[in-house]
């Protein structure tokens, strides 16, 4: 068996390391973007940048401090804190005109640091009971409720690089790593027809 590497990252630092990354890429897909964009519905389910960031904070609260018993909200929370207790199923997919993007933004970044103070005080392998699932399976590991936080995290990233791109053409991972082979407009046009024509050809079969 090999030996460890020195300075190697633990499994929970890993974890967390991937975790901030895809926080910080979407909180950077609304950096430059006027209100209306940052809040306008790109799909037919009204996905949109600012609201991907107002439901990851609820998803970040709920699970790394309610599920611990640590509530963020002192009394009541906001209206769309539990859709259910409300009219709008979707109430925390969107933002109102009267929630600013600072706002949610800045919630978003205290929902982090509420994290991390759960983080420091339990390891991996801490049990927490998640409160709105059913009763059989509400205990469950802090590695689990990281793991699917992070996961939930990377696939609305990965919505908001799309719904950015629509807006804008804006692409790629921060606005120092790209992670594309290029940032040339006439290669990803050459590209597109490329795949395009792909396309055709394999419908025209």
């Amino acid at each position: 068996m090999n030996a460890p590497t020195p300075n190697a990252p633990t499994p929970k630092e890993d974890l967390l390391e991937y975790l901030q990354a895809a926080r910080d890429s979407l909180v950077w897909k609304l950096d430059g973007l006027s209100e209306y964009d940052a809040r306008r519905p790109l799909t037919p389910t009204g996905t949109n940048l600012l609201g991907l960031v107002k439901h990851l904070t609820g998803v970040e609260l709920g699970y790394f401090g309610d599920s611990f018993g640590r509530p963020y909200f002192q009394g009541d929370p906001p209206p769309w804190w539990y859709t259910e207790l409300g009219d709008d199923p979707h109430a925390d997919m969107w933002a109102t005109a009267d929630e600013s993007r600072e706002e949610i933004v800045a919630l978003y970044r205290a929902a982090w640091a509420h994290a991390e103070e759960t983080f420091a005080a339990h390891g991996l392998d801490a049990i927490g009971r998640v409160p709105w699932w059913p009763e059989h399976r509400r205990a469950t590991t802090l590695h689990h409720l990281i793991v699917r936080v992070l996961s939930d995290t990377q696939r609305h990233a990965g919505h908001a690089d799309i719904v950015r791109e629509l807006i804008d053409g804006t692409a790629g991972w921060t606005p120092n790593q790209s992670s594309l082979p290029t940032t040339e407009a006439a290669e990803w046009q050459a590209h597109r027809e490329r795949v395009e024509q792909a396309a055709k050809a394999a419908d025209g079969r």
